[in-house]
C-alpha cells in the first residue's frame, strides 16, 4: 500500500510566489491550492459580453474592471480568480491581487456552480466593499444578483429584461449578456 500524500498548505506569500511562476492558475482556499479548469465556449463568450457591457460603466465611475486573471483576496489565506470584478477603491500595495471590489461576477458552469453559490457567495458578501455579486448562467438565460443593502442581502433573478447594478449604477440587459452565445449544453 502506498504512503499517504501530504496535503500542501501554503502561506499567502508562498502562494503568490508559486502562482507567479505557474503555467496553471490556482485558487487558494484556507491555504490549500486548487488548480482551475478551463472554460467552454459559451462561458467565454458570456464573460466577453459582460466585459464589453460593464467596461463603459466602470470607466465612467473611475473604477477598474478585471477579467479572469486578477486574484481577489477574500481572507488571510484565501484567493479567488473571479470571472469579472469591478474595483473603485485604491489598489492594495501588492500588484498581484485586489481586495476591495464593489461588484464580483461569476459565470456558472456545472463544475463550479456549487462553489460559486455557496462558498464564494458568503466569502464575497463578507467583503465590506462589496455591493453586489452577480451569478450568470452559461447554460440558459438566467442572471442572479445578490445586492447588499445595509445589513440585508436582497436576491433578484431575471431571465429577460434589465438589471440595475449596484456600485456601477447602470443597467445591464440580460439579452445583451447572451448576444451571439449558443446556449446548447457544452459541458465544463
Amino acid at each position: 500500500m502506498g504512503e499517504p500524500a501530504k496535503l500542501l498548505r501554503l502561506s499567502p506569500e508562498e502562494y503568490l510566489e508559486r502562482e507567479a511562476a505557474s503555467p496553471v492558475k490556482h485558487e487558494l482556499v484556507e491555504g490549500i491550492p486548487y488548480a482551475m479548469a478551463g472554460a467552454n465556449r459559451a462561458h467565454n463568450l458570456v464573460v466577453s459580453n459582460l466585459h464589453y457591457l460593464l467596461y463603459p460603466l466602470a470607466r465612467r465611475k473611475g473604477c477598474r474592471l478585471y477579467v479572469a486573471d486578477m486574484k481577489l483576496r477574500v481572507g488571510e489565506a484565501t484567493f479567488y480568480y473571479p470571472d469579472l470584478m469591478a474595483v473603485c477603491a485604491p489598489p492594495p500595495e501588492n500588484p498581484f491581487y485586489e481586495e476591495a471590489p464593489c461588484l464580483v461576477v461569476e459565470v456558472l458552469s456545472p463544475h463550479t456552480e456549487a462553489v460559486d453559490r455557496r462558498e464564494k457567495l458568503w466569502r464575497y458578501l463578507s467583503l465590506p466593499s462589496l455591493k453586489g455579486y452577480l451569478l450568470v448562467s452559461a447554460e440558459r438565460p438566467l442572471v442572479e444578483l445578490y445586492r447588499k443593502e445595509g445589513e440585508e442581502v436582497l436576491h433578484q433573478a431575471l431571465e429577460a429584461g434589465e438589471l440595475i447594478l449596484p456600485c456601477l449604477e447602470g443597467a445591464l440587459s440580460v439579452e445583451a449578456i447572451y448576444a451571439g452565445v449558443d446556449l446548447e449544453p457544452q459541458g465544463g
